[in-house]
């Protein structure tokens, strides 16, 4: 059950309606139930791993809190930690593990007889194993007292606006809000409908409209001369960031509409004034389970220099890994580590005065990091090394007359439009920015936004990009 699908749409309504119709001390169950079933319309037999997953992370963190031995508390965290990354491990990592054994055994000539196993991905396993280990972190270092009650601590890890691509919630913050009483607001309601508008303009509109011209030149870039590859190149850090943000926008969206909150997972990053500025509007809630669980563990910042460097590198590289299973992924994170270490080295070496506004050096910083992360998505894209590597011969050496493919004025209509949007959208969000706005202007931008979707999604379907991850 997608967010852009037609049983999205009945079935999101339904259950904020019955969710506000029953006694509010029944509505734990009745949004464990609802957030089971939408996780059970992709596979039903995988949320028997979850419930697995929930289980045991529901009693060990009984037991770190109640135990007073330093070394039973470690055992514990690190039983949690190997029955959650170990399912992870086994579903997402084996098979790469094992092909990339077989191919070094191969430089050797030495024969390698590789086991595989032919299973499915479960969809969302990263960001809801990520949102446990959170959790039984938290009661390891004593941030957080484990929840005593089954139901809610099962409905944190399942909760289903955010539970197959995020954001990675914290219990902290998601836990408490499904004990509270929470009245019906017309103003929830209506600014979750907004944030559900805008999320599908951005995802139907602008990322599957992108994405067949994307596909096109990734699938055989070597026919394609170097325009339509930087077309491609750029489209497609376009594709990826609308399609992510119109899913953690719809997210949002529809937790509000039931007066949840949930954390906005992206604010305007390709108005990033530098990478390390991107990792904090791109992807937060991820970018900051990482800073809180591994770069600070491996000591942070508060390190020499070359540990420091050591931990960036740690940190990115696993990130790309999180992403999928596949040396693209760890390339791309590495490529982010270097970009931060020479960011790092760059300031210290040349400590410039900080300034605000969008004067010539911003606007050129803003412009820069733009295309270092698209060159990196470049390989985020790709769907091996060799491919990666044919796109950028193409990039370099085509510049005769090979194919150009067409781009119809439509579309850099509505990439244009986006565009702005982000651009006036700078450190806010779609809901608090258009509801101060005159009656006019706020209907004259929902209707652009409604007959858009209307007549341009579905042309080209493209399931959320994150859903893989």
């Amino acid at each position: 059950m997608l967010f852009d699908s037609l049983q999205y749409i009945i079935f999101l309504p339904l259950a904020v309606l019955i969710y506000y119709l029953i006694p509010y001390k029944f509505r734990w169950f009745f949004l464990l139930l609802a957030s089971y079933y939408f996780y059970m319309s992709w596979q039903v037999e995988y949320a028997l791993l979850i419930l697995l997953t929930t289980t045991v992370d529901f009693f060990i963190s009984q037991k770190i809190y109640k135990t007073t031995s330093r070394k039973l508390k470690k055992i514990l965290l690190a039983t949690s930690m190997t029955v959650n990354l170990g399912i992870l491990f086994f579903f997402k990592y084996f098979n790469f593990i094992n092909s990339s054994i077989q191919d070094v055994f191969s430089q050797f000539n030495v024969f390698y007889d590789k086991p595989e196993f032919h299973v499915l991905l479960p969809v969302g396993i990263s960001f809801y194993t990520f949102q446990v280990l959170s959790y039984t972190l938290e009661v390891y270092q004593g941030k957080q007292k484990p929840e005593k009650h089954f139901g809610y601590f099962a409905l944190y890890v399942v909760f289903f606006p955010q539970l197959v691509a995020g954001p990675i919630e914290r219990f902290s913050r998601l836990g408490p809000q499904f004990r509270q009483k929470i009245n019906f607001s017309w103003i929830n309601f209506n600014n979750g409908l907004r944030l559900i508008l805008f999320g599908l303009f951005i995802k139907m509109v602008i990322a599957d409209n992108l994405a067949p011209l994307v596909n096109e030149v990734y699938n055989k870039p070597e026919v394609y001369n170097s325009l339509s590859i930087l077309q491609a190149i750029f489209f497609y850090s376009f594709q990826i960031y609308s399609d992510f943000f119109g899913y953690s926008t719809i997210a949002v969206g529809s937790a509000m509409m039931m007066g949840i909150f949930i954390m906005d997972n992206f604010k305007t990053p390709y108005l990033a004034k530098g990478i390390a500025e991107f990792w904090n509007r791109w992807h937060i809630s991820l970018s900051t389970w990482f800073r809180d669980y591994l770069f600070i563990p491996l000591g942070g910042s508060r390190v020499k220099k070359y540990r420091f460097f050591l931990n960036i590198l740690i940190v990115f590289t696993v990130s790309g890994l999180w992403h999928g299973a596949n040396w693209t992924f760890f390339i791309w994170g590495l490529l982010h580590a270097i970009y931060y270490v020479f960011e790092m080295l760059k300031k210290k070496l040349f400590p410039l005065q900080q300034t605000t506004g969008w004067g010539f050096v911003n606007i050129t910083s803003a412009i820069i990091t733009f295309l270092l992360v698209s060159f990196a998505w470049i390989f985020f894209r790709s769907e091996s090394f060799s491919k990666a590597m044919l796109v950028f011969e193409s990039l370099f050496n085509n510049y005769g007359i090979q194919d150009t493919f067409f781009v119809s004025n439509i579309i850099w209509v509505l990439l244009g439009l986006f565009i702005i949007l982000d651009i006036i959208l700078y450190n806010k969000r779609f809901d608090t920015w258009i509801v101060p706005k005159k009656a006019i202007i706020r209907w004259s931008v929902y209707a652009v936004l409604l007959f858009s979707i209307l007549a341009l999604a579905g042309i080209n379907y493209n399931p959320f990009i994150y859903f893989q991850f």
